[in-house]
């Protein structure tokens, strides 16, 4: 049975191919910017409701994180096409680097039985807070009552990298004595 934050989960993929489109069109950094806001509001309300109210699922556990990545990932390469830099590039490839390295990580810790070891963390929540920040801000590009938007969003951009590996090594250090013992 689908529960509302298992839906708002789904909602959230569902507006991935939307996001896409609406990228590429006519007045795309307020329309594409309102999407990515969404889902992003969705992420945060699909994991409160789900603990508010008690609706925890394992399908929903499995769901939420890769609706997250996904739409990460999509609006990096989206901004990284339009903005064809190393400056875009790095930061980009750093977030999504490390998505897929702990995503496999935590694939390997469960099977071994050792995934409590790679749990997320609230530095997780911060790094992911700081990456839609980021993203919205990028997205959107235009200044906003005087502020340059666009520059600040670069700037939340490398603070969501370097956060993204501090949460890296943090989990790196969790696992590696794991890692050593099972060569």
């Amino acid at each position: 049975m689908i529960n509302i934050p298992t839906l708002l989960t789904l909602t959230r993929i569902a507006l991935i191919p939307v996001f896409i489109i609406v990228f590429y069109l006519p007045l795309s950094n307020l329309l594409s910017t309102f999407i990515f806001a969404l889902a992003a509001l969705t992420d945060w309300f699909d994991g409160y409701l789900a603990r508010k109210w008690g609706q925890t699922s394992a399908f929903g556990a499995f769901l939420d994180p890769v609706a997250d990545k996904l739409i990460v990932a999509i609006a990096l390469v989206l901004l990284v096409q339009v903005n064809h830099t190393p400056w875009m590039a790095i930061p980009a490839a750093i977030i999504i680097g490390r998505e897929i390295t702990i995503s496999a990580l935590r694939e390997w810790m469960a099977e071994i039985g050792q995934r409590a070891q790679v749990a997320v963390s609230n530095l997780g929540k911060i790094k992911t807070t700081a990456q839609m920040v980021a993203l919205l801000m990028l997205l959107y590009h235009e200044p906003l009552l005087g502020l340059p938007i666009y520059q600040l969003g670069y700037i939340s951009l490398y603070i969501a990298a370097l956060l993204t590996l501090w949460s890296m090594f943090i989990y790196l250090r969790a696992a590696w004595p794991i890692l050593l013992k099972n060569q």
